[in-house]
């Protein structure tokens, strides 16, 4: 990701934003994206400072640990007790140039697909509301999913084109390193995809999805929508593998990019090819894998593989190629650096920084959207009895950007 545009000499004058968020306690989204802001971040080999002053803050839960007042005192910003008062920073007009919402971590109600809900969409749409009211926008930044349901995730998207702001959304996992830094080449035909992830739903195979989606959508054509999807767990992973539905090859080489281990290779140090040993099946104690069909003809799927890695990790099979081998495989591992600095977010932050000082949105929202539908409806496969659902209303169409937007990309 580039650095703002300047001319020698220039200063880019100081954004001022507000921070929106469900808490803010140690290790929280919003510690580690907050901070950035406050302090800087590593960047490109050196320390640097945003352009910009968090000027307001507001928090939907404050508990034991709650970090948002120290911060405030110490780097002279008010915490206010209404989104709307945040924006406005407690006058009568909007007083921000950003806004920054990140709705992560708290005590929230979970539904029978196991979503923990979020009021993103509700924080989102109380600064809609303010937009309208005040006759200005500026650009929103929404951390993770855009919202647990595809229904809302997509007026969010309406709304952002409506009224004209930049809207930014996702998951580090796609802006994070790659290990190696390889992308998908633009208008590359892909013939299959397979994504590995692990931890629980929805927050990790969200994770997963995202950064899948970040490779895919550069194919051939771009994205053009989703019309099926399908969620099955336990043995029928390993039987749709023999069947064919999901490559073994491509399993092969997304795992040989992972970094961590797990089984005989935590117990004696050997290395394993976990797809020939047998102990895949063995550790694993509930897979999930998840299908994805897209609307011209790829097929995409993921992996959860709790118990074998501890790392997310991607492969795909190119249509083309003039190897002698037959088509090319692309793998490569996202990179998460471990707890508490986890490095990560200062790639996100940049996004989000160059976003709000150039008005431009790196990369679509649309990334996000298809993926909230993506993991919504794969959800609803799981409690339907685990069914193939076709799902028409996945057919949000986009162009990826240009320019590869990752750390390390050297285009």
């Amino acid at each position: 990701m580039s650095e703002p545009t300047k001319n020698a000499g220039e200063q880019v004058p100081r954004k001022r934003i507000a921070i929106i968020t469900t808490l803010w306690k140690y290790l929280s989204h919003a510690q580690h994206m907050g901070d950035r802001f406050l302090v800087g971040y590593p960047w490109e080999g050196r320390w640097h400072n945003p352009p910009i002053d968090v000027v307001a803050v507001y928090a939907d839960q404050k508990p034991a640990e709650d970090q948002s007042e120290l911060r405030a005192k110490e780097f002279g910003f008010k915490v206010y007790p209404t989104i709307a008062k945040a924006l406005r920073c407690g006058g009568d007009k909007l007083a921000v140039d950003g806004i920054v919402i990140i709705g992560e971590h708290g005590d929230y109600p979970v539904n029978e697909k196991g979503q923990i809900l979020y009021p993103r969409y509700e924080f989102f749409e109380q600064c809609v509301k303010v937009f309208e009211a005040d006759g200005r926008s500026v650009p929103i930044f929404n951390d993770k999913h855009l919202s647990y349901s595809f229904e809302k995730a997509s007026k969010m998207v309406a709304d952002s084109k409506r009224l004209g702001f930049p809207l930014l959304a996702g998951s580090s996992l796609p802006v994070t390193w790659r290990l190696p830094p390889v992308e998908v080449p633009l208008g590359a035909r892909i013939e299959e995809a397979l994504m590995v992830g692990v931890g629980g739903s929805d927050p990790m195979d969200y994770h997963a999805l995202e950064a899948m989606q970040s490779m895919l959508e550069r194919r051939k054509g771009g994205e053009t929508g989703v019309r099926a999807v399908q969620l099955i767990e336990g043995p029928e992973v390993w039987k749709a593998g023999a069947d064919g539905r999901w490559s073994r090859r491509l399993l092969e080489a997304a795992l040989s990019r992972s970094t961590s281990r797990s089984g005989i290779g935590m117990e004696d140090g050997r290395p394993q090819d976990w797809t020939r040993s047998g102990e895949l099946e063995t550790r694993v104690k509930q897979p999930a894998a998840y299908f994805i069909e897209y609307n011209d003809g790829l097929r995409a799927t993921l992996l959860m593989l709790n118990g074998a890695v501890q790392d997310y990790n991607f492969a795909c099979k190119l249509r083309d190629s003039d190897t002698a081998a037959g088509p090319a495989i692309i793998s490569t591992q996202f990179l998460l650096p471990v707890l508490p600095n986890v490095a990560y977010s200062s790639c996100l932050v940049h996004g989000i920084e160059e976003m709000i000082t150039t008005g431009v949105a790196p990369y679509p929202a649309e990334r996000t959207q298809i993926t909230c539908g993506i993991l919504d409806r794969c959800l609803d496969s799981k409690v339907g009895g685990h069914k193939r659902l076709p799902t028409p209303e996945l057919k949000v169409i986009y162009q990826p950007p240009e320019i590869a937007r990752y750390c390390g990309a050297t285009t």
